[in-house]
């Protein structure tokens, strides 16, 4: 149901019985309900029954019955949307997030990625409509209820066909063997992601992309070592520190230099700071009121303008983590010009050789790291 969904005929689509509803107030106050004809939905401005929704098509304004006056608009369920309305199982990655992991995992209809982390679903919603229809997710949780609802949830979505979800330890199992070799794209939301590398590494496609979600550095330090000693090539990490702007209509006083102007004896004079007073605030309630009759009122006077405003919100939101990139190796490949060079064989066993020695360099490596965290300097 957060999928784009094809038109069934010449108009839009009619919400029916048991179809996810996203009831918006306002742009902070919107919610999630699921359409029964036996149901209502209450705010301050008065109560809403489910069965006047029924036929109604989505983007409708309703009104709640009398003696309330209010009215509230139905959408249509989106993976933004859904992120916003959500019942948090566990913390989430909001839509600054979400885009620039769906931007750098490359991901496209027919892929197939792999999550660990499913929590509340927020990503695996747009992971979804990503790959959707011929792609698929598979994604996975260590914590059994979790798993069970995302389950559940997915379900009611129309999810079924597109993702698969599963309750599994991936920090202490890694990915199952089936899944080895099938991954476009793996996407690791956990305590330690570095210990999922080489797992990831082997599930991952030549020239396929790898992210982790991490709140702290030191998670992403020791992500970055493990991913360049699995052959991870194009290792970044980003932060989205996300600003918001209140844009507003305001009514701007412009008379000042008509309203001071020095006399001769070098003094200001005006035209009364009562009647300027009385303007002004005439002004303001012209621009609350916001009728035709009032605003063409305040338009009138030269002495005020209406004017949109924008200006930074005083609070806006932090840090919320740290996105780690990288792309699978993929392997030189040696052509065979007649010019002398090496056999095959003689390849192979060089490569065997190197990767050998390499693997015995960076266990070395991570010991070394393992001991340095474990007396006091890791996570």
């Amino acid at each position: 149901m957060v999928l784009p969904q094809a038109a069934t005929g010449p108009g839009p689509k009619l919400i029916q019985e048991g179809d996810l509803v996203v009831v918006y107030e306002s742009y902070n106050a919107i919610k999630a309900v699921y359409v029964d004809k036996k149901g209502q939905y209450a705010n301050r401005f008065g109560n809403f029954q489910h069965k006047d929704w029924v036929g109604q098509p989505y983007g409708s304004r309703v009104h709640c019955r009398p003696p309330g006056r209010g009215w509230v608009y139905l959408l249509a369920p989106t993976a933004e949307l859904w992120t916003q309305v959500l019942r948090h199982r566990t913390q989430i990655l909001y839509v600054a997030d979400i885009s620039l992991v769906i931007a750098n995992l490359a991901l496209t209809p027919g892929k197939v990625v792999l999550e660990s982390g499913t929590g509340s679903g927020s990503l695996t919603h747009s992971l979804a409509r990503a790959v959707a229809p011929h792609g698929h997710v598979h994604t996975f949780d260590f914590h059994q209820l979790r798993a069970d609802e995302a389950r559940a949830e997915f379900d009611r979505h129309g999810l079924t066909g597109l993702v698969t979800g599963g309750h599994r330890n991936i920090e202490e199992q890694g990915f199952p063997q089936e899944l080895h070799g099938q991954a476009d794209a793996v996407f690791l939301d956990l305590p330690g992601p570095w210990r999922v590398v080489p797992s990831a590494a082997a599930c991952i496609r030549p020239d396929g992309n790898f992210c982790s979600f991490s709140p702290c550095i030191e998670q992403v330090q020791r992500t970055c070592e493990a991913l360049d000693r699995h052959g991870f090539t194009d290792i970044r990490t980003l932060e989205v520190l996300l600003r918001t702007y209140e844009v507003s209509t305001e009514t701007l006083h412009t008379n000042a230099a008509q309203t001071q102007q020095p006399n001769k004896q070098g003094k200001k004079r005006s035209r009364g700071a009562a009647a300027a007073a009385t303007d002004e605030t005439a002004a303001d309630a012209a621009a609350a009121d916001g009728s035709e009759a009032a605003v063409a009122a305040a338009a009138a006077d030269p002495g005020f303008v209406r004017q949109v405003l924008a200006k930074p919100c005083m609070d806006a939101r932090g840090h919320t983590g740290y996105l780690t990139f990288a792309r699978r190796f993929v392997a030189a490949v040696a052509l065979d010009n007649g010019s002398g060079g090496s056999s095959d064989a003689e390849e192979e066993e060089d490569a065997g050789e190197q990767q050998g020695g390499a693997a015995a360099d960076g266990e070395e490596r991570q010991q070394q790291t393992d001991s340095a965290y474990e007396s006091g300097a890791g996570i």
